[in-house]
């Protein structure tokens, strides 16, 4: 799926994904996978769904506002360092571009993102 209508909806909590292996050099423990579809671009800005499966993996963020559907993880900032951020459903976090961090996902990780 991808660019809903106006009028339209889905449900980002079951929508079917199709997961890839991370880069090796992303890849800090575990054989973690991640995926994600996009939904829509309003004024430029996207909005979509993302999704990891358990392990450890490093990333450089871009400049995004998420909310966490399911799952449970922990982000570690290496850059700036700043203290690591427990996450579940419900969860609303501000992430800059940038910003180096290290993503520990213990029950596979939904969010909704907007960057």
């Amino acid at each position: 799926m991808s660019d809903l209508d106006a009028g339209t909806g889905t449900d980002a909590a079951s929508l079917a994904l199709t997961h890839e292996a991370l880069p090796a050099e992303e890849v800090i423990a575990g054989a973690p996978t991640t995926a994600s579809v996009p939904l829509s671009t309003l004024a430029g800005v996207e909005v979509g769904v993302w999704e990891m499966t358990p392990g450890t993996a490093s990333d450089v963020e871009a400049d995004e506002v998420f909310v966490v559907l399911a799952g449970r993880a922990t982000i570690a900032f290496d850059e700036p360092a700043l203290p690591s951020l427990e996450v579940g459903p419900g969860s609303v976090v501000r992430l800059a571009e940038g910003m180096r961090t290290v993503w520990t996902v213990s029950e596979t990780l939904r969010k909704v993102y907007i960057a």
